[in-house]
């Protein structure tokens, strides 16, 4: 079965892929601390879920495009989930 050829990947669509997949190994590595001190088990669960559905869906609505104003807001909507979940945890250290 041949593949089909795609066009090469923009340095754009390049820079919010990785933004995207970064934000989600973030989200496999919290989900591996959350499990491990059984804390906030179900924000990291819900968490990579929502980011499987979300880039999934604005990847689909997007038809591929990484630097699409949908999937960037996406990453942009986790880069804040990520913030606040920074906040919590130095609010805790403290």
């Amino acid at each position: 079965m041949a593949e089909p050829d795609l066009p090469p990947l923009t340095g754009a669509q390049m820079r919010w892929a990785f933004a995207a997949a970064a934000l989600f190994l973030l989200a496999i590595v919290f989900l591996g601390f959350a499990l491990n001190a059984q804390v906030m088990v179900v924000f990291a669960v819900g968490w990579i879920t929502l980011q499987i559905l979300g880039f999934v869906g604005a990847l689909r609505i997007a038809k591929g495009d990484f630097a699409h104003p949908l999937f960037k807001s996406q990453v942009m909507v986790h880069a804040v989930a990520l913030t606040l979940l920074v906040a919590v945890g130095v609010k805790a250290f403290k």
